[in-house]
């Protein structure tokens, strides 16, 4: 999960089934593998080559809090922090940031979308250098991060809904409805890699688009609630000696329904922008010929296009293509 500084306390409340990551492991491991599928000719195979690996690190910048006390705040950005109106107000870089609100308060109360811009930057260097293993490593660490910014409660001081009774909102929403539900998303989008002019305007964008998202979130889960009682909508479990709550899948289920496309959608959202930016990096590094770092047998060039297929027809997970249930499927046998 991201704002891991806020989440060492959270015992209550537990979605034990697929733990505190950030848009879950699951959705940062498939948004990757989506936004392999949006890129250009010049670049798709080398990105395709390599989506075993890309897939695989999505949720390594989750793990790295372990053993890098400053990756936490990477994350989110609590906005209401920066004052009235900052979701609009705030500088689009860094420097000029720093100086109006201070490096110590960013580091404290989150700056996701400046950390995003400095991930695209060293993935342009790694570019420039044709190192194929930072190439890999920074584009797995931004997609993560842009993913992160595409979350609504990662842009707020109520990052688990705490702040208005909901106690636990953050993994229902990013981990457990996903999990429950991707069969039944869309993972088809027509969107194509485009050039950002302007990265910096584009993530934050992001953010302010995730953000209008909050209010109907806390509202629909309130009006659902009241369709359950505290048993129906809570199951509690001994873990430990310790008693945890953690949400019915009945609960998670009517909450997903009454949000309807939301969560698909800011998926498909994240995977775009993910396209962009790797795409951007790259134009901004010189457009550096990838052919000689990338496995070009005539097996390669045939799964890709049937990959592709059926990313256009939707049917990734039907056919047993979507890399990180295979992932899933492997760690529970």
């Amino acid at each position: 999960m991201s704002g891991f500084k806020k989440w060492f306390g959270l015992s209550i409340l537990t979605i034990s089934v697929i733990g505190l990551s950030s848009w879950g492991f699951l959705v940062h491991k498939t948004i990757h593998q989506l936004a392999v599928y949006q890129l250009p000719s010049p670049i798709a195979p080398f990105y395709h080559d390599n989506i075993e690996k890309l897939v695989a690190d999505a949720g390594r910048p989750d793990t790295r809090r372990n053993t890098d006390s400053t990756e936490a705040t990477k994350h989110f950005i609590d906005i209401e922090a920066y004052g009235n109106d900052a979701i609009h107000r705030m500088p689009l870089e860094w420097e000029a940031a720093t100086k109006i609100y201070t490096k110590d308060s960013l580091i404290k109360y989150g700056y996701v979308p400046y950390q995003v811009i400095f991930t695209k930057e060293k993935l342009v260097e790694a570019f420039k250098k044709r190192n194929k293993d930072s190439i890999i490593y920074y584009a797995a660490d931004l997609g993560h991060y842009i993913g992160d910014a595409n979350v609504p409660l990662h842009t707020t001081l109520n990052y688990d809904g705490q702040l208005t009774d909901q106690k636990g909102l953050h993994s229902l929403w990013e981990s457990m409805i996903p999990e429950l539900e991707i069969s039944n998303y869309n993972l088809f989008t027509s969107h194509k890699a485009t050039y950002l002019k302007k990265p910096s305007l584009a993530i934050w964008k992001a953010i302010r688009k995730a953000n209008q998202l909050l209010p109907e979130m806390l509202l629909k889960e309130k009006e659902v609630t009241l369709q359950f009682t505290e048993a129906e909508k809570y199951r509690v479990q001994v873990r430990r000696g310790k008693e945890v709550k953690s949400y019915t899948t009945a609960f998670a289920k009517a909450y997903a329904a009454s949000l309807k496309n939301s969560i698909n959608n800011q998926l498909l959202v994240s995977s775009s922008l993910i396209a962009d930016f790797w795409y951007t990096a790259w134009v901004d590094a010189g457009k550096p010929d990838l052919s000689g770092l990338v496995n070009n047998s005539t097996e390669k060039q045939s799964s890709f296009a049937n990959e592709l297929q059926l990313f256009q027809q939707n049917q990734l997970l039907n056919s047993n293509k979507l890399i990180a249930k295979k992932e899933a499927v492997k760690e529970v046998e």
